[in-house]
């Protein structure tokens, strides 16, 4: 796990976020959150998507608190206007950029145990790893009551996190002037399934904090497609995910094929 910040991302961040005065809080350790909040943890059941493999669901307990209620006391009670995206920063370099209006629809916990007093870690399988620790935070969401949210899979359940922001994002660096309409929806399928590890052109997350559009340009599409789709096969116990196995088969195909269209067209911004 990657745990220090690469400073080759620093200068091109000013052209993916706009920040300035951005709200931003260090979340505190559980029993500091606590009294802040003066009410008792919740718990929530949920379908554990890292573990919930293959059509088998895994239903897990775990304690915290509604992540609106936690933005409440740190941003104050307007949180929702002050900005367009929640971003959640883990300690491992992994970053969620999730829209307001998600939480404001949908249910959100911010967890710090489980409620069956099992440690507080989780495997991953497709990422080839066990026994992950999740604290100090971990984002999980109430896919049993709302079950479009299975079809997600995990890459809006960061844990580790330790640092909350509120920002407006521009898409200026995912999508610079001049690049066709067509390749548009690459930079979104990007943001979906690449950019909370990757970074393209400093718009992403810090697990690998090389440009993607620029590792991709030295790939032919074969090899891609099969990074993609198969990482392990590339490159023996990474812990890259493939692409989601829930997707139908044409469907995964489709889209590393429109990832890569679109990683090869868009310039690389030094």
């Amino acid at each position: 796990m990657r745990t220090a910040n690469s400073s080759a991302l620093l200068l091109p961040v000013f052209l993916a976020l706009s920040m300035s005065g951005a709200p931003a809080a260090e979340l505190p350790p559980a029993e500091r959150l606590q009294e802040r909040m003066g009410t008792p943890a919740a718990t929530v059941t949920v379908y554990e998507p890292h573990l919930s493999l293959a059509g088998r669901r895994v239903a897990i307990e775990y304690v915290g608190y509604p992540a609106v209620d936690v933005m409440a006391r740190l941003f104050g009670k307007d949180w929702h206007l002050q900005a367009t995206t929640v971003e959640l920063r883990a300690l491992d370099g992994y970053v969620a950029r999730i829209d307001v209006s998600r939480f404001m629809k949908d249910t959100a916990v911010l967890a710090f145990a489980r409620k069956d007093g099992a440690p507080f870690t989780i495997d991953n399988p497709r990422q080839n790893q066990t026994d992950v620790p999740l604290a100090p935070w971990y984002l999980v969401w109430d896919n049993i009551s709302n079950p479009a949210l299975l079809e997600e899979g995990a890459s809006n359940w960061p844990y580790q996190v330790h640092e909350v922001n509120l920002v407006s994002l521009s898409d200026r660096a995912l999508l610079p002037d001049g690049l066709p309409d067509d390749l548009h929806e690459g930079a979104e399928l990007a943001r979906t399934y690449c950019l909370q590890c990757h970074a393209v052109n400093g718009f992403g997350g810090e697990k690998h904090p090389a440009n993607l559009a620029e590792i991709a340009k030295a790939y032919p599409e074969p090899d891609f497609t099969r990074w993609v789709l198969e990482p392990s096969s590339v490159r023996a116990g990474t812990s890259m995910p493939p692409l989601y196995r829930h997707i139908p088969d044409d469907e995964r195909q489709r889209i590393a094929k429109t990832l890569f269209d679109y990683l090869r067209a868009v310039p690389v911004l030094r």
